[in-house]
């Protein structure tokens, strides 16, 4: 049996309309555009309406990617998508886009590892397809996370955005394809990263809600240093698995989180600024969405293409991190 490599034969994205720029927080809490921009190279981001959910955004990604890829709803046998901003606790967000997108043959589930969510979903339709268990599978990174940040607390509200990025994977042609792939995981540092009141452990109450437990938590410099430590090794570690050197590689996308993360990723990696892909200040930190929507973007913009060599590089709560080395 002749065993195929998996391809992402297209992208898409979709952001919410309404921006929310720093100007707009200085409004609201006590920050200024030069702190948010200077540490965090934030300077704006999308934020979904009150009727707009991680559903919405991941269905409109997702159309634009099977239009460019000439895929018909039917066509599709898996429909996978990474969020911690489902629509409802279940069933998963994914099937709501399969009943969106009229996906009637496909499987659907969702997958939970925050900001690496995306590499995460693609190791595993990169094993679907090698194994011959599919020939056309949905990945799509989506969250609203403007819906579960604490516009109170001006530590994590000046962060986070809203969006979605899909890709259709199916069997590589010639040797273009997923090269590799590598993740990981630490529950043990839960704490430093998480939203208390999103389960059956902290229920909503009078208590858990003064509390503010249903949103987003974080110990921020905790983070970043376990980000740039994490997110440099995952680099590091794809590119020798994969056999590549800094010269073959074309661009080096990493989470869209912090642009101080980014550059000390790039750093370790030894990859020149010029050859890694930088979105954060138009989008801020987007979890799952932040790798598919820097991608379809480099894409778009011609900063990439066919038979470009790419490695994406992510880190989230969990803590999960990973990497993966593609070849368009």
């Amino acid at each position: 049996m002749i065993i195929p490599n998996s391809m992402i034969v297209s992208t898409g994205s979709a952001v919410p309309d309404k921006v929310l720029t720093n100007h707009d927080l200085e409004q609201m809490v006590d920050t200024t555009d030069e702190w948010i921009r200077t540490r965090t190279g934030i300077e704006k981001r999308h934020i979904a309406a009150e009727d707009q959910y991680t559903s919405d955004l991941a269905t409109a990604a997702a159309k634009k990617a099977m239009e460019k890829a000439n895929v018909t709803p039917e066509e599709l046998d898996y429909i996978i998508l990474a969020t911690i901003t489902p629509d409802v606790g279940f069933p998963s967000t994914a099937c709501f886009v399969q009943k969106n997108l009229g996906a009637v043959n496909a499987a659907a589930m969702d997958i939970s590892a925050a900001c690496t969510g995306f590499i995460y979903a693609l190791e595993l339709a990169d094993t679907l397809i090698t194994t011959n268990k599919a020939k056309t599978i949905l990945i799509i990174g989506a969250e609203t996370l403007s819906k579960v940040t604490d516009y109170t607390d001006r530590a994590t509200c000046v962060l986070f955005g809203d969006g979605a990025g899909a890709a259709i994977v199916k069997p590589a042609e010639n040797s273009r394809g997923v090269l590799g792939t590598f993740t990981k995981s630490n529950g043990d540092l839960h704490y430093l990263l998480h939203i208390p009141g999103m389960g059956t452990k902290h229920l909503p109450t009078h208590d858990s809600l003064e509390q503010h437990l249903h949103y987003i938590k974080m110990a921020g410099r905790e983070v970043f240093k376990y980000a740039v430590t994490a997110m440099g090794d995952a680099a590091i570690k794809i590119i020798e698995d994969t056999g590549l050197n800094n010269d073959e590689i074309d661009l080096l996308i990493s989470h869209q989180a912090n642009l101080r993360i980014i550059d000390a990723t790039a750093k370790r990696a030894k990859m020149p600024s010029e050859r890694v892909f930088v979105n954060v200040n138009n989008y801020g930190n987007t979890s799952a969405a932040s790798i598919p929507i820097a991608l379809d973007e480099a894409i778009t913009t011609g900063k990439v293409s066919m038979g470009s060599t790419v490695v994406l590089v992510a880190f989230g709560a969990g803590f999960t991190w990973g990497s993966a080395a593609i070849k368009l």
